[in-house]
């Protein structure tokens, strides 16, 4: 699934790493645990290496390869992170086998205990991935966009008979993502379409840039615009269909996506519809702000360490946006954050994707600019344990936004998260380990709105 690119920080300042000892032969290898935060639990694996350097992955937040540097000395080992700013103290077991100690972040030390045996990995149950046979066609299809002259390729499913149908484009969140909106083995995408289908809406799903079936182009120049005009080449491609009714042709944002999908509205009044699922109603550097602070609070951070990691974030924010030169924000950013106590390569391991067309525009782009124009009705839903993409402060500025619209609804979904699962804590971290991919309150409130707006006559516009 694709997120709103958020920035790994730690809940403290940055922690100067260790000077690695020449004797850590006796750690030297792969290291496996689990830590337990509060309700989270986040496996870790260390992999240290027989220089002192060392790195760190915690796969359920897809955080592969953090730098570290480790040390050995009287029986006791020492990793210290990069960024995000933590570390972990243990006593090697008499056998070699087991590292007994403690992880240390933010102020907080939590038991930790790694070992050298890799833990057994159980199936991943999916229970709401659809299966064949279905009740409707899927057919594979591919446009051009003549904006970027890139090839794009998706899913259309068709519900039986002849047509014409109403449609709805997905829109995936930020980052590079498939057209199911695949994230640790959920489908999100594929089950929404599937649930549409069924109901008698036809459904086209796209592969991102540079993923599946569709051409990458120079990915790292692009941002929320270019990927607008993806999508309004989609719609495009639809309503030239004979089996699509071109008066009936809706979008269905999520995160990200919920900020493209009033952009193309806004130019296209012929949108019939709209959906808004975790879409954003402030500008970027407002969401990230929040989206660091929500984030260590429901990681177990201390409340002071969570405010401080959303200050770090907001000084980054304000110094790409004062910046307009792009060669200079980098040497902004270190010069900005090295006050904070961050060296060089700790700023760019955290914000060097600050520095990108794509993070400077988030940040700055205000959705309300684009939500006061669409005139299609919109349905913007979100979970109140959203940690990336608050519903508490972007829901009533997409309100707001939307007054003069005659048809808006804005909808909280009680104990869902970001991917509207049915959460705990709310963290990104859990993501992983919930097996429900949409809760069913989120699937009938989006299926059930979509059917009954996609049935009506196309709206009336203003002039």
């Amino acid at each position: 699934m694709r997120l709103l690119r958020s920035v790994a920080l730690a809940a403290a300042l940055f922690v100067a790493p260790a000077i690695a000892s020449a004797q850590v032969e006796p750690i030297v290898g792969d290291w496996y645990g689990t830590l337990a935060a509060g309700p989270t639990k986040l496996p870790l694996v260390f992999h240290v290496k027989a220089d002192g350097s060392a790195s760190v992955d915690s796969p359920a937040q897809s955080a592969l390869g953090l730098k570290a540097t480790a040390s050995f000395a009287d029986g006791k080992a020492r990793l210290v992170l990069t960024m995000p700013a933590a570390a972990f103290e243990g006593q090697l077991s008499a056998d070699g086998k087991t590292l007994a100690g403690n992880w240390l972040q933010g102020g907080a030390s939590l038991p930790l205990s790694m070992g050298r045996t890799p833990p057994a990995v159980a199936p991943v149950k999916r229970p709401q991935t659809p299966k064949p046979p279905f009740p409707y066609r899927a057919e594979e299809v591919s446009y051009v966009n003549p904006a970027s002259g890139l090839k794009l390729a998706g899913t259309l499913t068709l519900p039986p008979g002849q047509g014409p149908f109403p449609v709805a484009m997905l829109i995936t969140g930020s980052g590079p993502q498939d057209r199911d909106e695949t994230l640790f083995e959920h489908k999100p995408f594929l089950v929404l379409a599937d649930a549409l289908t069924r109901k008698g809406v036809a459904v086209l799903r796209v592969d991102d840039r540079g993923v599946g079936g569709s051409q990458a182009g120079d990915i790292k120049t692009v941002t929320s615009l270019d990927f607008a005009t993806d999508v309004a080449a989609g719609v495009a491609f639809l309503r030239e269909r004979k089996d699509i009714d071109p008066d009936r042709v809706g979008l269905i944002g999520h995160s990200e996506g919920g900020l493209i999908a009033p952009i193309v509205a806004a130019k296209d009044p012929r949108i019939a519809f709209v959906v808004l699922m975790a879409g954003t109603g402030v500008p970027g550097a407002q969401v990230m702000r929040t989206q660091s602070h929500d984030i260590a609070v429901a990681s177990g951070a201390p409340p002071a360490a969570a405010e401080q990691q959303a200050q770090l974030i907001q000084t980054a924010s304000d110094t790409v946006i004062a910046e307009p030169d792009p060669a200079r924000i980098k040497p902004r950013l270190i010069a900005a954050l090295g006050e904070k106590g961050m060296p060089p390569e700790a700023v760019e391991a955290a914000f060097g994707r600050f520095a990108s067309p794509w993070f400077k525009t988030f940040l700055t782009l205000d959705p309300a600019v684009y939500l006061r124009q669409v005139r299609a009705p919109v349905l913007a839903l979100n979970g109140d344990k959203d940690t990336q993409v608050s519903a508490a402060q972007n829901l009533p500025a997409i309100k707001a936004a939307l007054a003069d619209n005659k048809d808006a609804t804005t909808l909280v979904l009680p104990g869902l998260n970001h991917l509207f699962q049915t959460a705990t804590t709310g963290a990104p971290s859990e993501y992983l380990e919930i097996e429900e991919t949409l809760a069913p309150t989120a699937i009938a409130a989006v299926v059930d709105w979509t059917v009954a707006h996609a049935a009506k006559a196309p709206h009336k516009h203003a002039d």
